[in-house]
């Protein structure tokens, strides 16, 4: 009984005691954590932080705002974007097709899932998702137009094309229809 109660008043001072400056105090909070703030500050906090490429604070204060007002399509295509600037791609493609699935028409998901399927080297795909931004969008986006003529230019020169045949045989002719496949020099 007597030692129960010296550990609990152990436990008790250590958990009054100072940290050494490990936890942060309100003025030490990273720029996107901001108490108080409700959800569209907290956007627009996260683009503000995007901005200046602080993507893993930006991420924080779209975390933020989804804890406040849901996973909305906009707070979906924020953190899918936060993700692809921080090269996070599994991530940024979930989340970004959510955002697509819920709005097929907001132009930044589409956009930046084409963006990302680009990353990952699946251009056919990630075309369709530029076109659809691109008629949204009226052809008024340079960055949307910029990123369709990148992808149709690799689309044109990707393996779709008729592959060439490029054997290291030949079949050469001995005469009286006798064929036999000869390595080529």
């Amino acid at each position: 009984m007597r030692h129960a109660a010296l550990l609990s008043l152990m436990l008790f001072v250590a958990a009054c005691q100072s940290t050494g400056g490990n936890r942060l105090s309100a003025t030490q909070e990273p720029s996107g954590v901001m108490r108080g703030a409700n959800a569209e500050e907290n956007m627009l906090i996260g683009h503000q932080l995007m901005d200046e490429a602080q993507y893993d604070d930006a991420l924080k204060a779209y975390y933020r705002a989804a804890g406040q007002k849901g996973l909305t399509v906009d707070v979906l295509a924020a953190l899918g974007s936060a993700n692809l600037r921080m090269g996070r791609l599994g991530p940024a493609e979930q989340l970004l097709r959510q955002a697509v699935d819920a709005d097929p028409e907001f132009t930044p998901a589409l956009n930046n899932l084409g963006v990302v399927l680009m990353e990952k080297d699946e251009t056919s795909e990630a075309l369709g998702y530029f076109r659809s931004a691109y008629a949204l969008d009226s052809g008024t986006s340079d960055e949307i137009r910029n990123n369709l003529r990148l992808a149709l230019a690799k689309f044109e020169n990707s393996a779709y094309h008729e592959p060439k045949n490029e054997s290291e045989f030949a079949l050469v002719s001995y005469g009286g229809g006798d064929y036999r496949l000869k390595k080529k020099p």
